[in-house]
C-alpha cells in the first residue's frame, strides 16, 4: 500500500493505460478520479472494482479548460486534496502532411497539448511538495523510420517531452517532480483495432521479447515515479518499450 492516503487525477481513463493505472494505484492504497469523454459505462466500472470509497468518475472533455476546472474542483472537493496528475488522454489520426486539415490540427493540440497543460496548471494550487505530475509521451518520437502518418500526433508528444523537462525546472521549486512515460507498442484495445494478426507479428518481432507490451507494464512504472522510491527522479522520459524500435 506504498501509495496510501495519495489522490490521482488520471484522464482518459475509462480503458487502455489509463485504466491500468488507475487500477495499479488504487490496489497500491490511492484514490482515484477517472476521467472519461463518453464511456461512462466503463468508466463506472472502473469506480464499481476499486470501489466508491475510493473512486470517483466525472465526465469532462480534457481539451477544454471550462471542462478540466470542473474536473479539479469535483476531485478537490470530494477528495481535498491532489498528489498525482497524469494527464494521459489523448488523441492520434493517422495523417499525412497531405492529408492534415486545420481540423486535424486543432483537435490534436487541443487535447494532447493545452488539455495536458491547462490540467497541471489547475491542479498545482492544490498540491503539496511530493506531488508528481506524470505526462504520457510515445516511443515514437525515438523511431528512425517513423511513418509520414505519425505527422500531428508525434509532434503533439514532443511539446509534450519539453513541458516535462521545464516544468521539472519550475514546479521543483515547490517539492513536485514532473516526469513522462513513453510507451512503445502496448496492447489497448485501440492498439489492436484494425490490425492484421500478420502486422501484429512484426510489430511483436521488433522487440527481443518478441511481444507487445502490456498496459499493466506501463502502469507499473506510473507507479514507481509517483511514490517514495522515484522522489529524486524528476524531468525525465521513460522510455517503456521492451528494446522496440531503438
Amino acid at each position: 500500500m506504498s501509495l496510501a492516503g495519495k489522490v490521482f487525477i488520471i484522464t482518459g481513463a475509462s480503458r487502455g493505460i489509463g485504466r491500468a493505472v488507475a487500477r495499479r494505484v488504487a490496489a497500491d492504497g490511492a484514490s482515484v478520479v477517472i476521467n472519461y469523454f463518453s464511456d461512462k459505462k466503463s468508466a463506472d466500472a472502473v469506480v464499481e472494482e476499486i470501489g466508491a470509497d475510493r473512486a470517483l468518475a466525472i465526465q469532462a472533455d480534457a481539451s477544454k479548460i471550462a471542462d478540466i476546472e470542473k474536473l479539479v474542483s469535483a476531485t478537490v472537493e470530494r477528495f481535498g486534496k491532489i498528489d498525482v496528475v497524469m494527464p494521459n488522454a489523448a488523441i492520434m489520426a493517422m495523417r499525412d502532411l497531405e492529408h492534415s486539415t486545420e481540423g486535424d490540427f486543432d483537435k490534436h493540440f487541443n487535447l494532447n497539448v493545452k488539455g495536458a497543460l491547462f490540467l497541471v496548471q489547475k491542479s498545482v494550487p492544490h498540491m503539496q511538495s511530493g506531488g508528481r505530475v506524470i505526462f504520457v509521451s510515445t516511443g515514437v518520437n525515438t523511431w528512425t523510420n517513423v511513418m509520414p502518418t505519425y505527422l500531428l500526433y508525434a509532434a503533439t508528444k514532443a511539446a509534450v517531452e519539453q513541458f516535462t523537462r521545464i516544468l521539472a525546472k519550475d514546479l521543483g521549486k515547490k517539492g513536485i517532480n514532473v516526469n513522462c512515460v513513453a510507451p512503445g507498442p502496448t496492447g489497448t484495445d485501440l492498439f489492436f483495432e484494425g490490425k492484421s494478426e500478420q502486422l501484429l507479428n512484426m510489430i511483436s518481432s521488433q522487440s527481443p521479447f518478441q511481444r507487445i507490451g502490456t498496459p499493466e507494464e506501463i502502469a507499473s512504472v506510473v507507479a514507481f515515479l509517483s511514490g517514495e522510491d522515484s522522489k529524486w527522479v524528476s524531468g525525465q522520459t521513460i522510455r517503456v518499450n521492451g528494446a522496440n524500435m531503438v
